[in-house]
């Protein structure tokens, strides 16, 4: 047993270095770095915007922004929690200090007749200060790998809320977005609610005149009220939106500003979307750095695992002053002091390396949640170019079919005035005209969607450091 403490100690000596493995950042595949693949004339690979939501160009839109970073509660949460895991570093730090305890007592108290000496008293009073010493000798490393996963920890909660920052602009900019297209899809329809009252009105005068039948006139104020009954729908979504966007920026409905809804179209990019390659993909989203950071944190912790294979060697001493009264305390009563090292050695390994074996399995389901979340990058940033792509493609073709739909409807209603054509005509057109605008519409707010689901798979911009 002594010999076995002697290499242990002389092992750990010499070799100067904590127990465990030492960190090594996790490799991700070549192809992970490359160009996306999905790539488009609506994007372009210079690095991704910091402030993404400024390429709008929209004053309101940036400070309703700064105001969510400021006072969303999700945020603040995620502070508190980073707060926390730094609160947990110090108190890791403050082990590789000697801690120091003072302590003062007063007793009184008799002791058995057996155990009285001659000529003293059986009840006395016994007062005592003192102060000890202790400093652990970290041999195996325990400190300092405990210091070092804390320090991962601290990190990945840091990647935590800057995870937390990029959904919350993405959310608040969502919502404004989603009032701002849903004011331009109202105006749409009230448009549309308003041409279709005009051709009501026209289809009557032809009924008195006694060129179109009373048919026609319901046929076409039906249409119009069906086009009016969609209004209240649109303006429920648009209130919806700027209640959301109140609880985004910390504030009640009533406290919104009236910047917040006073843009009634959709915004639109005057620019393609920088959007980077994979390598600045990984160093930039926050979850990524969040499981790279706890993976390192998980490596340490295998290190404090084995540290408890060698023994836990103390350096303490302690003195004091004890007297029978409180003036010994303060005038040189009896003086003691101890000093010396303590040595702790659990003969019981089976434990200990069960604790090895546990933190090494959480090591590799670190690194497998890394992995995933290389890979859930990559994944969710080509879905969401592939979708924008298509979104714009998508708008191209809508705009064509609506732009020919009404050209289509100017004709038919001068072929109407002619007499030339049947009024049936007339209302197919209209309906199709109807529904080829209220489709822009919507796919203005689709494309918006589309970009903001992209900007938040870039993982926007922020490299928090962290001491």
């Amino acid at each position: 047993m002594k010999a076995a403490l002697l290499t242990s100690l002389s092992a750990l000596a010499l070799s100067a270095c904590a127990a465990g493995p030492n960190y090594v950042a996790p490799v991700t595949p070549p192809s992970a770095a490359a160009p996306f693949v999905t790539a488009n004339a609506a994007t372009v690979t210079t690095p991704a915007d910091q402030n993404w939501w400024r390429l709008y160009r929209d004053p309101a839109l940036d400070a309703l922004v700064a105001d969510a970073l400021a006072a969303n509660t999700d945020l603040r949460v995620a502070v508190a929690r980073l707060d926390a895991a730094k609160a947990s570093l110090r108190g890791a730090r403050s082990d590789r200090l000697p801690q120091v305890t003072a302590g003062a007592s007063g007793t009184y108290g008799r002791l058995p007749q057996s155990q009285r000496l001659p000529g003293s008293n059986r009840e006395a009073a016994v007062f005592d200060t003192g102060l000890q010493v202790s400093y652990e000798v970290d041999l195996a490393g325990r400190v300092r790998r405990n210091i070092e996963a804390a320090r991962g920890d601290v990190a990945a909660s840091a990647a935590d809320a800057d995870a937390v920052r990029v959904a919350i602009v993405a959310a608040t900019t969502r919502a404004y977005v989603d009032a701002a297209a849903a004011a331009e899809r109202q105006a749409v329809a009230e448009r549309i609610v308003a041409l279709l009252s005009k051709s009501a009105e026209l289809t009557g005068k032809r009924v008195e005149a006694g060129r179109a039948t009373k048919f026609d006139s319901v046929r076409i104020a039906t249409l119009r009220d069906q086009r009016a009954a969609l209004v209240p729908a649109i303006v429920a979504e648009r209130q919806a939106a700027l209640f959301r966007l109140a609880t985004l920026t910390g504030r009640t409905p009533q406290d919104l500003p009236a910047a917040a809804s006073a843009r009634t179209t959709t915004p639109r990019l005057d620019q393609p979307i920088p959007i980077g390659d994979g390598a600045g993909l990984i160093a930039r989203r926050p979850d990524v750095r969040a499981a790279e950071r706890r993976l390192a944190a998980s490596t340490a912790r295998i290190g404090v695992a084995t540290a408890d294979l060698y023994p836990h060697i103390t350096l303490g001493g302690s003195g004091g002053v004890t007297g029978p009264s409180l003036g010994d305390l303060f005038t040189g009563g009896p003086v003691r002091w101890l000093v010396g090292p303590l040595l702790n050695w659990s003969l019981n390994q089976s434990a200990a390396r069960a604790k090895i074996a546990g933190a090494q399995a959480e090591t590799r389901g670190a690194l497998a949640s890394f992995d995933g979340s290389v890979l859930g990058a990559l994944e969710e940033t080509e879905t969401a170019l592939s979708t924008y792509a298509r979104e714009l493609d998508r708008r191209a073709q809508l705009q064509s079919a609506r732009d020919n739909a009404e050209t289509a409807a100017r004709i038919t209603r001068a072929r109407q005035r002619e007499g030339t054509i049947d009024f049936l005509e007339v209302l197919d057109a209209e309906r199709t005209f109807a529904d080829a605008d209220a489709d822009v519409a919507a796919a203005d707010a689709r494309i918006a969607d589309a970009q903001i689901d992209l900007f938040r798979a870039l993982g926007g911009g922020w490299q928090t450091r962290v001491s």
